[in-house]
């Protein structure tokens, strides 16, 4: 399986799934771990529960594969469940985990060049990472899917349901935290990684999962 994950487009191997072939929704599940790791680290989440939330995103998109329609992404489309469900989990937490936040003054283009520079080019430590779980929960959010999701701003916009311009004032936001705790660079393709050993357990709990499920291909 592994040297086919290439071989697909995302909307070759949606059709291809829709069409019966379930077994290929395990690169499905191979392409977007690392992305959805991502998210449910950056809502604080712990390694188990990020674990069950990626499993139920998983089983969410196969079972309405046939609602994505190449308007976005196909890794917009399932960001988004990601982030229905991180935000759902949050709200039964809301008194530990929901801060009010107030939108402060712009950041400057000097202050943001500074900072990209700062946030872009070296080894992530523990103190980086530490710093990240600090930064305001929207303000966060938008920085992982920018900066280390890699989302344009439009597909970060149209996750988040807001405007490009927040988009970009939120990530920079985030990006002057981080300029105020941290002085060591980072290397972005290291920042909570979701290694070999954990994909290939999720792959294994999703497809057993959707194994057991009644239908043998999505429905509507």
């Amino acid at each position: 399986m592994m040297e086919t994950q290439e071989k697909y487009t995302d909307r070759e191997l949606v059709d291809r799934i829709l069409n019966s072939e379930t077994a290929l929704f395990e690169l499905v599940i191979r392409r977007n771990n690392a992305s959805l790791y991502r998210i449910g680290m950056m809502y604080r989440f712990s390694h188990e529960d990020t674990q069950d939330l990626m499993q139920e995103t998983y089983i969410e998109a196969y079972k309405h594969l046939r609602q994505f329609e190449s308007r976005s992404s196909f890794r917009t489309w399932i960001s988004k469940i990601m982030l229905h469900l991180c935000y759902r989990k949050t709200q039964s937490w809301r008194s530990k985990h929901v801060e009010a936040m107030t939108e402060d003054s712009p950041v400057s283009d000097m202050e943001t060049n500074e900072t990209s520079d700062i946030v872009m080019n070296k080894e992530l430590n523990s103190v980086i990472e530490k710093s990240l779980l600090n930064i305001p929960e929207k303000y966060r959010i938008a920085f992982a899917l920018r900066e280390i999701n890699g989302l344009s701003v439009v597909e970060t916009a149209n996750i988040l349901e807001v405007s490009e311009g927040n988009v970009k004032t939120r990530v920079n936001r985030a990006k002057a935290y981080l300029r105020n705790e941290i002085e060591k660079f980072y290397n972005k393709e290291e920042i909570f990684e979701f290694n070999l050993i954990y994909c290939d357990a999720m792959v294994d709990r999703v497809m057993r999962k959707i194994s057991t499920m009644s239908r043998t291909q999505p429905q509507k």
